[in-house]
This record gives C-alpha cells, structure tokens and sequence, in this order.
C-alpha cells in the first residue's frame, strides 16, 4: 500500500476552517456523523472457519497459560459443531462491541488522493467556492493513514485468524471500507484515539492550498494572509474551469500582500 506523497483536504469557506487554517489545526470528528450509513458501522459476516482451522484452534487455545483449566478442558470436549458456534459467537460479540467503542471515542479525519475531483469540489469544497489543502504524509497526523478500500460486498471477518494472532487489524480494516458508490473519493483517513480532538500540525506539513475556481478575491486573500504568517514555503494554485473539458485546471500563483505591494512599489500610494 503506497502512501501517497500528498494527501489532500477540501474545506469549504467557513469561519470554523478558517480558524482551524489559523491554529494549524486538524479535527477528529465522530463517525457517527457521516453521511453514508454503512461508513464504520458495517455488520461484518463471519467466515465459516474449517474443521481443519478449528482443530488449529482448539490446540492452540488450550496450551495458552492466560486461560483457566476450566475452559480449556471445555475446549478439548467440545465437539466440531458446538466449537464453531463458540467461535461464531465470540466473533459477533467482538465485532458489536468494537463497533460500538469505535463510533463513541475514536475520532477519523478524512483526505483524498486528489485536487481536482469535481464531485470533491461540489460535495466538500463549498460548491467551488472553498479551497483545498495539501498536506506532506510524512509528518504527523499523517504517517499512519489508511487508505479507504471499495467494494459492493461487506467483508467477511476471519474469525480464527483474529484469535489465534490476537490481531484485530480486520477490524480496523471495517473502519476503512466502504460502498463501491463512494470510489471517486479516493480516500484516506486518519483516526486518533480520542473523539473531537483538534490536532495541531507542524507549520511545514502544509504543502500547498489550490483554491476553488468559483472563490471569490476577498475570501481568497484572507486565506492567503493567514498562511503568509505561518509559512511563506506554502505553494498557492488558483483554480479555473476549463473550457474543453470537464476539469479544473490550477495554475501557481504567487501572493503579494497589499501593504508588500506599496513597499515595493508595485500600485501606487
């Protein structure tokens, strides 16, 4: 999985992102308010584990000192059939409660692969009107990103696996699926351990800002002066629909301040 160089975020202009641009802030907000159903709150089928796998299973769970004789002896008395079911169940109920935890105290962050998708721009971009940042993935809270993966059919969740390796990654996994519907997001998130948290990131992971073609000069400008305080490394790229084809093209442009203008003589006093 090949991490992008630049994960990109698109905000509408608002004063809240206009005070999180200013404190160099990204929020973690709860699933529980996005906008597709099934986003971190998928019911998981469990894979019907093998004979051969609950054999497996059942060797390993019995030599391991964490659990009491008691429950070991059960589990070498256990047939096939009621084994699985133990499994199965055991599953389900992890499943629910980890979902449940999930959506009450994590926090998720969502970037894209890209600048220029039109839906993107209309859907979380203000309708054009708002901008897009640019983050470099190699500073926090970007390093440990996962990229959303796409598909028409819910997962199936390892069972067996899980608990022979105590590795629940596949849940996390659930966390980050999501409908084939959605594929033109490109998406990656970020998830920090505490619900509503507002991240501050390090001056230098702010890359770029491309703004929207529909922004209006003023709204453009604010934006500007805000980063010329924290950053002048920061590329700008102004937007512009194109004329042949359904895209938006970005041009780089370099921002001048009014008051730097004067100074150097560029308007007149």
């Amino acid at each position: 999985m090949n991490k992008p160089k630049i994960i990109y975020k698109y905000e509408s202009f608002s004063i809240q992102s206009l005070k999180n641009l200013k404190s160099q802030s990204v929020y973690f907000g709860s699933p529980l308010g996005f906008n597709d159903p099934y986003d971190c709150a998928l019911k998981a089928s469990i894979k019907e584990p093998t004979d051969s796998e609950l054999e497996t299973y059942r060797n390993s769970y019995s030599e391991r000192s964490d659990v009491s004789r008691e429950i070991q002896k059960q589990f070498k008395s256990a047939n096939i059939s009621d084994l699985r079911k133990i499994i199965i169940n055991s599953a389900i109920s992890t499943i629910e409660k980890q979902t449940q935890f999930f959506l009450k105290n994590r926090g998720v962050s969502c970037f894209s692969e890209r600048n220029d998708s039109l839906l993107m721009w209309s859907h979380y971009g203000g309708q054009y009107k708002g901008f897009c940042l640019g983050f470099l993935t190699e500073f926090e809270p970007f390093i440990k990103m996962r990229r959303v993966k796409y598909t028409n059919i819910i997962p199936k969740f390892d069972a067996v696996k899980a608990l022979l390796t105590d590795d629940f990654d596949q849940i996390i996994d659930l966390f980050c699926t999501k409908s084939e519907s959605w594929s033109y997001e490109k998406e990656w998130r970020s998830i920090h351990e505490k619900v509503g948290t507002l991240y501050t990131y390090d001056a230098t992971t702010l890359d770029s800002i491309y703004f929207g073609p529909d922004i209006d000069e003023q709204s453009l400008q604010i934006i500007c002066l805000i980063i010329a305080g924290q950053n002048s490394d920061v590329k700008f790229w102004r937007g512009k629909r194109s004329a042949e084809k359904f895209e938006v093209n970005f041009e780089r442009f370099t921002y001048t301040s009014h008051i730097d203008a004067k100074r150097l003589g560029l308007i007149k006093l």
